[in-house]
């Protein structure tokens, strides 16, 4: 299929699938500490608008939960079906991660889910905002487990390897390995971020149309305070991240960086563009700055960057990718700093929420977090390579015996069958988004529990409503 071999396509398959299902968790992760901050608002302030934003989001939460454990269960049998070889080798690992995942995180998750989503008329106040808190709590603890299966594959320890194949010896070591606190955080903050300016996007798309309430108000007013004060964070992160990974994996940094070769004893300056040619071995049109390279990856201005060309040709990574996918994501994070900034800025005279530049500005930022989030793991998993476990296990001895018919065929159908279930579960998700928060609410009692009147927050129930609200827009 298109000149490709089966070990190809089954990389493609994989790095197709998970970027589906990235977005999900993603969002979810963010939409549950939302949810569970503007509760616990509602119950301390009595503030009818945080209960009305709590029904609307909670919706969307249901429906991305549920394509996000789809999507994760396809991944999930990858494993067995595409990287057996791999799965034989590191299962020991890798199996008893993922299972600690299911069993601490997604049964709490679907535990108290049913009590957030429809248990608003059913159970008294307190208890129904511990069920959010635990589905929050629960997503978070998800994160966890993932991230540390996924970090052990970038930088494995507490094993030793016995017939050939990974067995643990010192499970803490295993958990916590040294990429293991950079990525948890970095990966969890992104994630907020991500659904703060998804928050904002859908509040500035209903102030642009001309819906300016108090619920769509505290919703932009929130997410541009998360994004003021979570993505510098997000930066200082990320330039730890990036420390430790110069110091455990420095082929990536150096494909990241697109550098070949250090001249004399030379400080690394910084490509802030150009093309890396892996077959020329060199980075076209680059455009430098001298001496930063060095500073912002050693802190010093004498230290220099491993090279390229430091490594054998068969141990680098794809800079041409990484390269760029690396600067998108930067890119869009300065891009995030700055909204949130100039947020800050308008609101002194209240312009906040009549400043169409700006509602432009954050509703085309929209689906800024996600693709940062996309670029970041394209990064770090393609500068893993050619490793799957690294330093241990080559991508290209990882994956199952198949032919290129058989992993044309099935990564055809992954693309149809996605686009066309997922497309119309986020057709449905927007859908929800356009109808906004529904604030005449307020005039029904300010509690729930037992016997009061009250329509549970049921998320496929909104369809019919949904059409309604467009169905009212176009007539007016």
């Amino acid at each position: 299929m298109f000149g490709l071999d089966a070990l190809e396509l089954a990389r493609i398959q994989f790095a197709f699938t998970i970027s589906f299902h990235i977005l999900f968790p993603a969002i979810t992760i963010g939409l549950a500490s939302y949810l569970a901050v503007l509760e616990g608002l509602w119950l301390k302030t009595h503030n009818d608008t945080y209960r009305d934003l709590y029904h609307f989001w909670s919706k969307i939460f249901a429906v991305n939960f549920g394509m996000g454990v789809v999507s994760g269960l396809v991944m999930a049998y990858q494993f067995g079906t595409n990287w057996s070889r791999f799965s034989d080798f590191a299962g020991a690992v890798t199996g008893p991660l993922l299972t600690y995942e299911v069993l601490t995180a997604f049964f709490l998750e679907a535990g108290f889910l049913g009590v957030m989503l429809f248990g608003w008329n059913k159970v008294g106040r307190k208890l129904h905002f511990f069920a959010t808190v635990m589905v929050a709590v629960g997503t978070l603890i998800s994160t966890f487990w993932i991230l540390a299966s996924n970090s052990w594959m970038q930088t494995p320890q507490g094993f030793e390897i016995i017939d050939g194949r990974v067995i643990p010896v010192d499970w803490l070591a295993v958990i916590f390995n040294p990429s293991f606190p950079y990525r948890l955080l970095h990966m969890s903050i992104a994630a907020f971020v991500a659904t703060a300016f998804f928050v904002g996007a859908s509040a500035a798309w209903h102030l642009l149309r001309g819906k300016d309430n108090p619920a769509i108000r505290t919703m932009l007013s929130m997410a541009m305070w998360m994004a003021l004060i979570v993505a510098p964070i997000q930066a200082v992160v990320g330039d730890f991240h990036g420390l430790n990974t110069l110091k455990h994996q420095p082929a990536k940094i150096a494909a990241i960086e697109g550098h070949w070769e250090n001249v004399g004893n030379e400080p690394t300056p910084l490509i802030l563009f150009g093309w890396p040619d892996m077959q020329a071995e060199k980075t076209k049109y680059a455009v430098e700055i001298p001496y930063l390279g060095s500073l912002i990856l050693t802190h010093s201005l004498d230290k220099q960057v491993p090279a390229l060309k430091d490594f054998p040709p068969e141990d680098r990574p794809n800079s041409t990718i990484v390269f760029w996918s690396f600067r998108i994501m930067v890119g869009l994070g300065m891009l995030m700093i700055f909204t949130g900034l100039l947020a800050l800025w308008l609101r002194k005279g209240d312009r906040l929420y009549s400043n169409k530049p700006f509602l432009y500005l954050t509703l085309w930022m929209g689906p800024s977090g996600l693709i940062a989030i996309l670029a970041g793991w394209f990064t770090t998993e393609i500068g893993r390579q050619p490793w799957v476990v690294y330093g241990l296990m080559r991508t290209a001895d990882a994956s199952s015996n198949h032919s290129v018919v058989q992993m044309s065929i099935t990564l055809v159908l992954f693309v149809v069958v996605y686009f066309a279930l997922f497309g119309a579960g986020l057709g449905y998700m927007m859908r929800l988004v356009r109808k906004g928060p529904v604030t005449h609410e307020s005039t029904e009692p300010a509690h729930g529990g037992p016997g009061q009147k009250r329509t549970p927050a049921r998320p496929l129930s909104a369809a019919d409503d949904a059409d309604d609200g467009d169905t009212l827009n176009k007539g007016n």
